[in-house]
């Protein structure tokens, strides 16, 4: 088997999510977006696809380095010809990035599952086949009824637990709302949400990410107090000494890293300088499923968990693949939208939740997007 063919399809589809001026999501008037597919196909016409942001999958990338590496190799090669592809990201000038290697290993992967009619966590060999959701909200805003204020986090945090999450995570206020950052008022929201859902419910934090130490550490001391499960991203990634310096100084653990560059190598950095206490991958953080399960691997063999960062197919993948990590992250939630909403361009969502907050993997071949390729073909730009 060969691969014969790399196409990608750009298509407009329906969004309510608007990005502010820092790149954060929010809830606006329904309008159309551009999103691509990606499929890759092999000579006995299998074929496997994955969503992308048109930025990822464009021309210059995939004529450029991607076909390059993968037309006529084996599609079931995907760790060589994801190494073949990690080669390249130096020499293309770090215009190939994680994501666009995350995009196409996950073809790569969803191809060979549906080639053998199998769902991929299954290939991998699973865990389980279940797993319990965290509802993880999107940042604060200034809108009326919204994530406003900490009465509204708590407003909201009492329909989440109503609709069955049995966690919930909390994305505050970040630039540019007016009064951000602030974490004073990140300890009201915490503390309003502590009061609304009770003493032993699983809440974490997902703070401001360009805190100093002084404010990481005293809104650190003051979640610890509250009884928070984890602390995510209060600094800037990119200094793991400051991490491993707000670790030491803190009870509650401090979770990571997310958007460091480096894959399992800066990861395996963080174990070693003791900079977090529950690692951290997500297959478009590290590019993919296979090096996001070295990182989950590595997180094992030092007794640590791993948390997944992000929903989508390929996260929900790692879920039920691993055994150190309790959650799924499903969101980003907000009041004022309907995350259960088909989206136009598939038939179902790919991970559904029950009344007991579990997301159930899908028994479909492939990573088990239910892809509604009438519609892309119908809407093609």
């Amino acid at each position: 088997m060969k691969i014969v063919d790399i196409k990608v399809r750009n298509f407009l589809t329906t969004s309510r999510q608007v990005k502010d001026s820092d790149g954060h999501s929010h809830p606006g008037e329904r309008h159309k977006v551009r999103q691509s597919l990606l499929s890759i196909v092999a000579d006995d016409g299998s074929e496997g696809h994955c969503f992308a942001p048109p930025e990822v999958v464009r021309p210059h990338l995939i004529n450029g380095f991607v076909r390059t590496v993968l037309i006529g190799e084996d599609p079931l090669a995907r760790e060589r010809l994801w190494q073949g592809l990690a080669h390249w990201q130096r020499g293309s000038t770090d215009q190939l990035t994680d994501r666009t290697l995350a995009a196409v290993e996950l073809a790569l992967w969803d191809l060979a599952g549906r080639r053998f009619g199998m769902p991929v966590y299954q290939m991998i060999g699973s865990y389980r086949d279940r797993v319990l959701a965290y509802g993880s909200t999107m940042c604060g805003d200034e809108m009326a009824g919204g994530l406003a204020t900490p009465e509204d986090y708590a407003r909201y945090a009492e329909w989440l637990v109503a609709r069955g999450y049995k966690a919930i995570k909390l994305h505050t206020w970040m630039k540019p709302v007016s009064f951000a950052p602030d974490p004073r008022m990140d300890v009201k929201a915490c503390a309003a949400v502590r009061e609304a859902v009770g003493a032993d419910f699983p809440l974490m934090l997902d703070a401001y990410h360009g805190y100093s130490r002084t404010d990481a550490l005293w809104l650190g001391r003051e979640i610890e107090k509250l009884g928070y499960a984890w602390y995510e991203e209060p600094m800037d990634e990119f200094s793991m000494s400051s991490y491993a310096w707000l670790a030491a100084n803190l009870d509650i653990p401090v979770i990571g890293p997310e958007s460091a560059h480096g894959k399992f190598h800066v990861r395996a950095e963080w174990v070693k300088a003791g900079a977090c206490d529950i690692l951290r991958t997500g297959v478009y953080d590290v590019g993919g499923i296979g090096p996001s399960l070295k990182i989950i691997h590595l997180a094992e063999s030092f007794g640590m968990n791993c948390e997944v960062h992000g929903g989508g197919a390929g996260n929900l993948t790692l879920c039920a693949v691993q055994k150190n990590g309790r959650w799924y992250e499903r969101g980003l939630l907000h009041p004022f939208l309907d995350y259960d909403q088909v989206p136009d361009h598939l038939n179902s969502i790919p991970d559904p939740m029950d009344e007991d907050g579990y997301v159930h993997l899908s028994t479909a071949p492939g990573l088990g997007e239910d892809i509604n390729f009438d519609y892309i073909n119908a809407n093609l730009v």
